[in-house]
């Protein structure tokens, strides 16, 4: 799953929703780095990633894609779950899209030390309304944009989001399949 799906299961605290980001971003064993809430929310973050990858129904949407853009498909499905997720917020989140991106915004401001990389796109995550801006679907060229960027094989990427919009319909069943199973997974799980 990618940042939105990430925040949105990993609880409601400040602490429980920076630990939920920091997954994607502090790597390695934790021996207590961190506050007791971030560490659980960092454990949780990985148990989500182990449970979606071997997840039947996303290894279905990722054999979805050709043969030869399979080595990305982790990252096109994750990003499109993101997109079904903020398309689709009111069905499976109480509060609004709106007030929950800001409240993880005033988390990220209001927290001094963000590690590596995440402080340094934190400020733009939230003067652009990344986890909001998902919910168009037009906007996922700008990300897959980003993340080619950030590839050793960025002509990995290309023609992707071409793919996704002919994908669009199966791909967003999938993720209508998938996602309770994750909310009742993320919910059953401890959190320390």
């Amino acid at each position: 799953m990618n940042y939105l799906a990430h925040l949105h299961l990993g609880g409601s605290r400040p602490d429980e929703l920076l630990g939920s980001l920091y997954g994607d971003f502090v790597k390695g064993p934790l021996h207590g780095r961190w506050g007791p809430g971030i560490e659980a929310g960092i454990r949780l973050h990985r148990r989500i990633d182990a449970f979606t990858d071997a997840h039947p129904l996303v290894l279905r949407a990722k054999a979805r894609f050709p043969a030869g853009r399979r080595r990305f498909a982790g990252i096109l499905v994750d990003l499109f779950f993101d997109h079904c997720l903020a398309a689709h917020w009111s069905a499976y989140a109480d509060e609004p899209l709106d007030g929950f991106t800001a409240r993880v915004y005033r988390a990220l401001a209001d927290t001094p030390e963000l590690p590596g990389r995440l402080a340094l796109i934190a400020p733009r995550m939230a003067a652009q309304d990344w986890l909001g801006s998902y919910r168009d679907f037009a906007v996922l060229e700008a990300v897959l944009a980003g993340m080619s960027r950030r590839l050793s094989r960025p002509e990995g990427l290309a023609g992707s989001l071409a793919e996704l919009q002919q994908l669009y319909r199966p791909l967003t069943e999938d993720f209508h399949q998938f996602y309770p199973q994750l909310q009742a997974f993320a919910r059953a799980r401890p959190h320390a």
